[in-house]
């Protein structure tokens, strides 16, 4: 946010009052909704929402204040989560999703669906965090009847009277007399980018929407949200976009999965009523929130919708403020157990590793080498027919000097948390990456790819556009032959550069026409298990010619 000199006098003279501070974040009621006038009339609803939070939980006293203060200003809202609180952080590999729940119980949640990283470590740590849940899940195309630790848990109904810690196709919850329909949907990749297990079944996103809009619809609910963890626009066969314009009668869908930043709410006029999407990107940094007007019939006739920026700081300090609670909670039942954990061995180099500025942006790096083998090794345990990984270098923050390799260097490493990616593209628009990647050589540039399973060559003295002159791909794991322009190859990187970060425009339009898979695995965790395999956890890399510049 920018502010003129006069906005900042004011604002200054104002930080001093918490209220205030909060309440210049969290979005005002919409001039063109009216306040609930009762049943006859138009009805108001706000819902904040989060999706993917992924045990980001360092932030987490400042989200539950801005919740506090949503509430304060609009009692009549919900608080629903889109999944994917597992994995990403230390919070969860120390707690398993407890720590993330003790918060969400403390935050006051009307209900969460199913991600598919909460499959990550199968149906029994999953079973925990459900059991102590204050609160019920949703999961229309979901079937957990036959899993051992999560069945007695589960509801293949749609219920009026919904109980903490069990899971149903939907619910119906009652604000202020009126009845809203609640349903949650769970990609069908799950089943090949996490770990449900052979009893968890994922069944038709369509065919279940458009049963339990029915189904609630019968039980008096004309006002109906999905809890969807398919993704906005996700490539994976099943996303928001296409259940609001194939399945009538949904009025909001709170999505997640593809940890989309929507500014504001995304209107579908298919069909006869609108259907207004929204997803608050990932990691806690936003809490959503929606305001929707309903007429007498159900059908939405206004909204409002804005993201609260958690992390927003006026000279140097957070504008939200800490819950006192919850800012204790963490202090003292969690926090230590992960910066202890942060001093954790977790391997040795026998030599420095390169990376940072500029070496990483400028040439191919030992560093470089390491982390794109990690990540193309990785994407062959979820799709063997990987061939090629890619990492840019301004992804690599820092060098790591020869001896032990402890968490804090990874983190230091990697700080941005992207997560696997797998997209598939043609030979030729491989190149098309390639030269973007060199356009600034010899001059650094964060978008220069170090690369696996593939080596190039490039002149850094012809014209940008012009200078990839050879690329061979390792088609056996063990041979390298010359790329066919023609072929499709299925190519690892991560979900910053596959939405067109540093501007690879090609990789955005292969995103945009569906053919990108996100199997999700955090950057940092697939570095770290990548090392743990290695013989005694210990890596030599070394630069062995994947990427040539003709010019030197």
């Amino acid at each position: 946010m920018e502010f003129s000199k006069g906005m900042v006098r004011g604002f200054c003279a104002a930080f001093a009052s918490v209220s205030l501070a909060i309440a210049s974040v969290v979005p005002a009621v919409s001039a063109e909704v009216a306040p609930n006038k009762g049943k006859d009339s138009t009805f108001r609803l706000t819902i904040m929402h989060t999706n993917d939070t992924h045990a980001h939980l360092d932030n987490i006293a400042r989200r539950i204040s801005a919740i506090t203060k949503v509430r304060a200003q609009k009692p009549y809202s919900l608080l629903l989560d889109a999944g994917d609180v597992f994995s990403g952080t230390l919070y969860f590999n120390e707690f398993h999703g407890l720590a993330d729940l003790e918060f969400m119980n403390l935050a006051g949640y009307d209900a969460m669906t199913l991600g598919n990283h909460d499959f990550d470590q199968g149906t029994g740590p999953l079973a925990n965090f459900i059991k102590g849940a204050e609160f019920p899940f949703v999961d229309a195309n979901v079937d957990l009847s036959k899993d051992t630790n999560l069945s007695d848990r589960f509801h293949d109904e749609i219920t009026e009277h919904p109980k903490n810690g069990s899971v149903y196709n939907g619910m119906i919850k009652v604000v202020k007399g009126e009845k809203i329909g609640i349903f949650g949907l769970t990609t069908a990749e799950t089943l090949v980018i996490s770990n449900p297990g052979k009893d968890v079944v994922f069944q038709n996103y369509i065919q279940k929407a458009k049963r339990a809009v029915a189904d609630l619809k019968g039980k008096g609910a004309n006002k109906i949200i999905a809890l969807s963890h398919l993704g906005f626009d996700d490539g994976g066969g099943d996303n928001d976009l296409t259940l609001a314009k194939e399945v009538e009668g949904i009025d909001v869908i709170v999505g997640g999965h593809s940890h989309t930043k929507l500014d504001a709410p995304v209107v579908e006029q298919t069909g006869s009523e609108p259907t207004i999407i929204v997803q608050a990107n990932e990691y806690g940094k936003y809490l959503g929130t929606v305001d929707v007007t309903f007429d007498k019939n159900g059908k939405v006739i206004g909204h409002d919708g804005k993201l609260i920026d958690i992390d927003q700081k006026f000279n140097n300090r957070f504008v939200i403020p800490d819950d006192p609670k919850a800012a204790q909670i963490l202090e003292t039942k969690y926090k230590p157990a992960v910066l202890e954990k942060q001093r954790t061995i977790i391997g040795t180099t026998t030599v420095d590793l390169i990376g940072g500025r500029p070496d990483a942006r400028v040439r191919e790096t030992n560093l470089g080498n390491l982390m794109t083998d990690a990540i193309l090794a990785k994407a062959k345990t979820i799709n063997p027919d990987t061939l090629i990984a890619i990492q840019s270098g301004g992804g690599i923050r820092t060098s790591i000097p020869a001896g032990n390799i402890n968490l804090a260097h990874v983190f230091e490493l990697m700080p941005f948390g992207t997560s696997l990616a797998i997209i598939k593209l043609t030979g030729a628009e491989i190149k098309q990456v390639l030269e973007f990647s060199v356009k600034d050589a010899p001059k650094p540039f964060g978008g220069f790819l170090q690369v696996s399973g593939m080596k190039f060559t490039y002149d850094s003295r012809k014209p940008a556009g012009q200078r990839v002159q050879s690329i061979e791909v390792k088609e056996d794991g063990r041979h390298y032959v010359p790329i066919d322009r023609a072929k499709i190859y299925h190519v690892a990187t991560n979900t910053y550069l596959v939405k067109g970060g540093d501007g690879f425009t090609i990789l955005a339009k292969a995103y945009k026409e569906g053919r990108v898979s996100e199997p999700g695995h955090a950057d940092w965790k697939t570095f770290i298990e990548y090392i743990g395999d290695q013989k005694n956890k210990t890596v030599s890399p070394t630069v062995e010619g994947r990427i040539t510049d003709l010019a030197n």
